[in-house]
């Protein structure tokens, strides 16, 4: 029988086990170090602050599980496991280490030799991705009680830690020039939605590039408008619901892809609000700052339509959570055992 997580204590632990902990800690310190100065110096991503906070909630949320998978007990996993899959896993777990322990070493060097610079922040956040995923692997081939653990069983263990691996991604910039292109196509494609559809009610617009000339001024789509910056912050919280409330990896699938659709559709109610805002009371009245009854001011417009985006974004996940988790054969069950006492 194995042990409860709550009977345990770090005696218990292999010190192999507990020597890889404290590697994967100070690899996350300093990454989290050199990510702040994104989250400082950008709003973009100031978000960022919360992902450390959030990846430890994920890991001590799946604490059970992952206790349950290094305690297990089983006697199918005393024999050695004959899978033909299992050499090509340990190979690809190997490589991936190897690479991790590259692409972190040369972004760590890059980091030190220079200023904070995108290459070498994603070089980090990727290379911890990997050695993370890949030591979690190869170290879990035994239990605690130093029973073997079969390929299934680690591969699902593995799978525990992919949020906290790889949300790491999403709170570092890009590339620049990778950056520059999506925010260019984002920005362009807004501009053109809006403009159609104002000249489809019959607004007079006229477009510019990038700028929408009104009859009380013009009104620049910029950078901010693009939506990568909602794009990003709504990942995160779509990884975020995913990872703690959907236990299926298409339903997660399909919340992150949706976090996405809405990040884009209300980043264009957004872009379109301030537009027809700047039609009716000029372009300059966006950044006046609209103060409510009690409260007092909450902002500008610019400012308060973006921080609508990432609401809205967030209760239209929050809806389609209960839908995704909704088990169709269970509400039959109670149906059933319903009509059943009556």
């Amino acid at each position: 029988m194995a042990p409860n997580s709550d009977q345990l204590s770090i005696k218990d632990f292999p010190k192999s086990l507990i020597s890889l902990v404290v590697l994967i800690l100070f690899l996350a310190a300093f990454m989290v170090w050199d990510q702040s100065y994104w989250w400082e110096s950008r709003d973009d991503y100031s978000f960022g602050y919360l992902v450390p906070l959030f990846a430890l909630y994920v890991i001590y949320d799946r604490k059970e599980a992952i206790l349950g998978f290094l305690t297990q007990v089983d006697p199918n996993t005393s024999s050695k496991d004959k899978s033909n899959g299992l050499w090509i896993c340990n190979l690809i777990a190997i490589s991936a280490f190897i690479t991790g322990a590259l692409l972190y070493l040369v972004g760590g060097l890059l980091r030190a030799a220079t200023m904070p610079q995108n290459p070498a922040t994603l070089a980090i956040s990727m290379g911890f991705a990997l050695v993370l995923l890949s030591s979690v692997f190869i170290f879990s081939s035994e239990t605690i009680n130093g029973e073997k653990l079969v390929l299934k069983n680690r591969l699902k263990l593995t799978l525990l830690f992919l949020f906290p691996a790889l949300i790491w991604l999403i709170s570092a910039p890009l590339v620049s020039v990778l950056e520059t292109k999506i925010r260019v196509f984002l920005l362009t494609q807004v501009t053109i939605v809006v403009f159609t559809l104002m000249e489809f009610f019959g607004f007079e617009i006229e477009r510019q590039g990038n700028v929408l000339v009104l009859p009380k001024g013009v009104v620049g789509v910029e950078e901010a408008c693009s939506g990568i910056r909602s794009l990003t912050a709504c990942l995160f919280a779509g990884s975020f619901l995913a990872s703690v409330y959907l236990n299926k990896f298409w339903k997660k699938f399909v919340l992150v892809f949706m976090a996405m659709v809405f990040a884009v559709l209300t980043n264009l109610f957004r872009s379109g609000f301030l537009t027809l805002w700047a039609y009716f009371y000029g372009s300059e009245a966006i950044n006046d700052h609209w103060v409510l009854p009690v409260i007092g001011d909450i902002g500008s417009v610019h400012d308060v339509m973006g921080m609508a985006v990432l609401v809205l974004t967030t209760i239209g996940l929050l809806c389609l959570l209960p839908i995704l988790n909704f088990d169709l054969n269970k509400f039959i069950n109670r149906l059933t055992d319903t009509d059943n006492t009556q």
